[in-house]
């Protein structure tokens, strides 16, 4: 599986990322037992790239993920993970739950506190260095700084510099879902690296506009999630969910339009949607996420089948796709 650098740094990704966020219970538990066999099935398939958060299960899916890499040889694998949520514990007094309101399917342990100060993103690195079982993070990335944004630009970015600098990380970038404020940290920073979630997929191209160029100008690279749009892109019907509630009926009849093209050439969607961003120069790596062996085996399937030219052509001329995204290889 091919490697990419991250911008300028020395960190090096592969085409296809494992997110974690399911090792976390993301909306229904999954054994330890599964959480360990699904990172040896993406090892097994040549994924050296894993992203996580302290959010992600109030830091369960970092102290799974860091439990089964232990054994790999550290210089091996790639660990992304973030920072801008701490982790507090729950007061004795305060009433026994559970973490669902927030998608997790585990104890309410801990609350998040938005933190984008210096101190918060030391304080956070520190929390998941130990999660973790690590000596250094690989990528750390400002998490969802969206209402926090000239916070985190004067405070939280700056401690990010400090920790590459003294190489206790060993690329910076922010994750969002959007496109337009992380071109901001393109433009205005020196970050390596950000991570788009599901606005650059089949469905959605307004990252082509500013983000994508302006991360080529400038030799920054972008990691795209949710090239499925959380589910509309793997099995457009009624009832599919789009940003994880039932997509629109214009969403979903442009879905089925999409399917049905890609039929006529033999491809099935989702091999078309994984392929997709890559086509980008500036795309380094598809992230994706699996809470079975299975699933991990099906990706890695998608993304190896052939697509051919013949089928960007088509998804063009039927107004799909504009005519400035570059086709995949």
């Amino acid at each position: 599986m091919r490697t990419t650098a991250l911008g300028r740094s020395r960190v090096r990704v592969t085409e296809l990322a494992f997110g974690a966020a399911a090792l976390g219970n993301l909306f229904t538990p999954v054994s330890d037992r599964a959480a360990a066999e699904t990172v040896d099935a993406a090892w097994d398939a040549g994924i050296r790239t894993f992203d996580t958060a302290p959010h992600y299960g109030l830091g369960l899916s970092e102290r799974r993920l860091g439990a089964a890499l232990r054994t790999r040889p550290r210089d091996a694998y790639v660990v992304s993970t973030k920072v801008g949520r701490l982790l507090e514990p729950t007061g004795p007094r305060e009433p026994a739950g559970d973490d669902l309101a927030n998608g997790f399917a585990v104890p309410a342990t801990h609350h998040r506190v938005w933190d984008f100060s210096a101190d918060g993103v030391l304080r956070s690195v520190e929390a998941s260095l130990e999660r973790l079982g690590l000596d250094r993070i690989d990528v750390a990335l400002l998490h969802d700084p969206d209402d926090h944004l000239d916070l985190a630009l004067r405070n939280a970015y700056p401690a990010l510099e400090r920790l590459r600098a003294e190489g206790v990380v060993g690329a910076i970038g922010a994750g969002m879902n959007q496109s337009d404020a992380l071109a901001r940290f393109v433009t205005d920073t020196d970050v390596d690296v950000v991570l788009l979630a599901s606005r650059y997929t089949l469905l959605e191209h307004g990252a082509l506009d500013r983000l994508l160029p302006e991360a080529s100008a400038r030799g920054k690279s972008v990691i795209v999630g949710g090239v499925l749009n959380s589910g509309l892109l793997a099995d457009p019907r009624p009832g599919a969910t789009y940003d994880y509630t039932p997509a629109p009926d214009s969403l979903l009849e442009r879905a089925l339009h999409l399917k049905a093209v890609c039929a006529r050439h033999g491809v099935p969607l989702r091999a078309a949607a994984l392929r997709f961003p890559s086509g980008h120069p500036a795309v380094a790596s598809v992230l994706t996420g699996a809470r079975c062996p299975d699933e991990v085996g099906d990706t890695v399937a998608m993304l190896r089948m052939p697509v051919p030219d013949a089928l960007w052509d088509d998804l063009r001329q039927e107004g799909l796709l504009p005519e400035h995204a570059p086709r995949p290889d």
